[in-house]
């Protein structure tokens, strides 16, 4: 007979298991990462585990979009702050630090990642696709803040800022430190 679990149990296995997922998608990517290991880690079984997601895609989808989520929260919040270009230098040396943290936001373009994308549901697809979305958003949508060139363009530079985060351990100066400085020399040419 099943194990039953209480509302509050129920609530900390979800956020153990995505706590794991995350863990375990950083350090060893989408294929590597076993359910088997994640209710190892969090002490249920793998029957357990279908109780709170319905597949390891579906916990994988949760993970991203809710650290999607979050960045774009933390970012908006020090945007708010600041209600000018500077907030947006800010926020995006918030995302890079993040990026950095969680390489799966960026490796897109690997096979582990493909092989993620072409087992989701078309509903999870769209999830992911709709959380992409949000940051977008982000910078579009303040209206205290006023782009010098095509918001495309603006978009485009900013994108290729935080993707140069793949190059991080190829460049001949603390990354990190790199970063910073194109985006406080860029933001003035991005925003009035």
């Amino acid at each position: 007979m099943a194990r039953s679990f209480t509302e509050r149990e129920k609530e900390n296995i979800k956020r153990s298991l995505r706590k794991a997922c995350k863990q375990s998608w950083t350090q060893y990517g989408y294929k590597k990462t076993s359910v088997d290991e994640l209710c190892r880690q969090v002490g249920i079984s793998k029957g357990a585990f279908y109780l709170f997601f319905e597949s390891k895609e579906s916990l994988f989808c949760e993970v991203l979009c809710s650290v999607q989520e979050q960045i774009c929260h933390a970012a908006l919040e020090v945007i708010e702050e600041h209600k000018d270009k500077y907030g947006v230098a800010e926020a995006l040396k918030l995302i890079y630090r993040e990026y950095d943290k969680n390489n799966f936001l960026y490796d897109s373009d690997s096979m582990d990642f493909t092989i993620l994308m072409n087992k989701l549901s078309e509903e999870q697809a769209k999830k992911i696709e709709e959380s992409n979305r949000m940051s977008q958003k982000l910078f579009l949508s303040q209206p205290y803040l006023k782009f010098k060139v095509n918001a495309n363009l603006a978009m485009s530079v900013i994108y290729s800022l935080i993707m140069n985060i793949k190059y991080k351990n190829i460049l001949p100066h603390n990354h990190m430190e790199t970063f910073d400085f194109m985006v406080d020399h860029l933001i003035d040419s991005l925003y009035e």
